[in-house]
């Protein structure tokens, strides 16, 4: 609770603060009462706020995904809390969230911008962004995205390619111990990489290793509890340091996205687009020349490209590098997985075909996605209009948390929900079965575009490491001291760690 106390003593740190709180405490008395008053009989329930600090006295900043999920136990699948003076619908289980986000999709289909990232994306992009400008830009990315091979044969092809330099990176520590975050995520940032600006780079690449750490440091930032209490305080903690280093990082990404995408459009050949970039600067010379505004401007680029890139690096890296732990910590379970690789493949290279042969390794794969919940309560959402929801009355333009984390870990949908279990995906004959409370993307509206590509990369990493390498923890250290507590951040990482990665070959 260090930063909440940081943050009350900031608050009274002077006669002039605590006057001008003194004042506005009457003031917030009413407006919540007001808002807890007003349709009284049919609003989610939910505990009861104090004036200006909502239910921040309830929630643990470095964990609020696990306090929402205690409070749904007391408040039910549909309950109300106060991130300050901001109201926040909270949807838990797998029967609510998925009614909600496929059901009532156009309803709970807009995304709820917070402070920082309104500050850092200003509406433009595809993540954070709303109405008419989002749905271009998603519709463009989704079907230029496929186009270069997203879900298909040709994203295969450069994710085995990727493959190839990742191996020799692994390789050339001999199997000593290494941090698994630098190489997972060079890895995987250079498959969207492909796909934007049409090459990968070199892992040693300075401008490409500061664009990963950037991307990883902004993402860890904007989940810590610093910026929490800025987004539910923007006028009074715009000082917090995070909020200025996710800025920083903001601006030196777009500085280098603006250099390589000026480098692209001095090298563009008409009709024949590399990657994305390619396909939005051709679009947008089209739409410069009609009469009437367009949604691609220069802005809508950068913050898309910048979008995409964090998303498809950060998200998969982090789950990959979950699986080498969980690998590494049980050994029993890696013994099966290469069992299983040796019998199907052998020592030829990997396909996606080879999934459907291969069901205790996808049983694997998606147990990890399961279990490592890298994104516990989604990115957040909001109303677009008042709706009536298993009897609950939200208001437009409530601010909506879809808590995958209460999803990925029902207790009415998973056999043994906080345990490492393969088994949740395999049935009593050992083949893979599908769960219909497996939603790592989310679902409707605002479900993860790359999803196809991820479960390719996920695939395809996987089999490709396990194939040549055993993992294990660095010498004196045993797989079950192995710790698997996530980092604080928005997505759930490991905590920093070190594998070996010894030869199998």
């Amino acid at each position: 609770m260090g930063y909440i106390e940081d943050f009350v003593f900031f608050l009274f740190s002077s006669q002039t603060t605590m006057l001008g709180v003194a004042l506005l405490l009457p003031a917030f008395y009413i407006v919540f009462r007001n808002l807890i008053n007003t349709k009284k009989e049919q609003e989610p329930p939910g505990p009861r706020p104090l004036p200006l600090f909502g239910n921040l006295l309830q929630l643990d900043l470095k964990k609020p995904h696990q306090s929402l999920c205690e409070l749904s136990k007391k408040y039910g699948s549909v309950f109300t809390v106060y991130f300050g003076i901001k109201k926040v619908v909270v949807l838990a289980g797998y029967k609510t969230v998925k009614e909600a986000l496929v059901n009532y999709a156009e309803e709970f289909g807009d995304r709820d911008i917070t402070p920082i990232l309104e500050d850092s994306n200003q509406g433009h992009g595809i993540l954070f962004a709303n109405g008419d400008s989002w749905k271009e830009m998603r519709r463009f990315a989704l079907s230029t995205l496929r186009d270069f091979g997203m879900g298909k044969r040709i994203a295969e092809t450069k994710i085995l390619d990727e493959c190839d330099h990742l191996v020799e990176v692994l390789e050339s520590h001999q199997g000593k111990p290494f941090d698994t975050l630098p190489p997972l995520t060079r890895a995987t940032a250079n498959i969207i990489s492909s796909l934007v600006y049409g090459s990968r780079f070199e892992y040693n690449d300075s401008r490409f290793k500061n664009l990963v750490a950037q991307a990883h440091q902004t993402i860890r930032l904007v989940g810590s509890p610093s910026i929490q209490l800025y987004n539910m305080f923007p006028r009074l903690a715009s000082w917090v340091k995070n909020r200025h280093l996710i800025l920083r990082n903001y601006d030196l990404a777009i500085s280098d996205v603006k250099d390589l995408v000026k480098h692209l459009k001095e090298t563009l050949i008409p009709h024949s687009c590399r990657g994305l970039v390619d396909c939005f600067l051709i679009r947008k010379q089209k739409e410069d020349s009609c009469v009437g505004a367009s949604h691609f401007t220069e802005e809508n680029l950068m913050f898309t490209v910048t979008n995409l890139f964090a998303a498809g690096t950060d998200t998969t890296a982090a789950t990959l590098r979950w699986a080498l732990l969980l690998m590494a910590k049980y050994p029993q379970i890696q013994d099966k997985v290469q069992e299983e690789l040796s019998r199907v493949v052998g020592n030829r290279q990997v396909r996606v075909d080879d999934r459907k042969n291969l069901p205790y390794i996808d049983a694997v794969i998606h147990e990890t996605q399961r279990l490592a919940n890298i994104v516990p309560m989604s990115l957040p959402h909001k109303t677009s209009r008042d709706v009536t929801f298993q009897g609950f009355f939200i208001k437009k333009d409530t601010s909506v948390f879809p808590l995958l984390t209460s999803v990925l870990y029902d207790e009415s949908k998973w056999e043994s929900p906080h345990t490492f279990n393969p088994s949740h995906f395999l049935d009593a004959e050992g083949k893979f079965i599908a769960s219909d409370a497996f939603l790592p993307f989310s679902a409707g509206r605002r479900a993860c575009l790359g999803e196809g590509l991820a479960k390719m990369e996920l695939f395809l990493f996987f089999t490709c490491l396990l194939q040549r390498f055993r993992f294990t923890p660095p010498a004196g250290v045993l797989p079950s001291e192995l710790d698997l507590t996530p980092a604080v951040g928005f997505i759930l990482n490991p905590l920093p760690h070190e594998l070996c990665a010894v030869n199998r070959q």
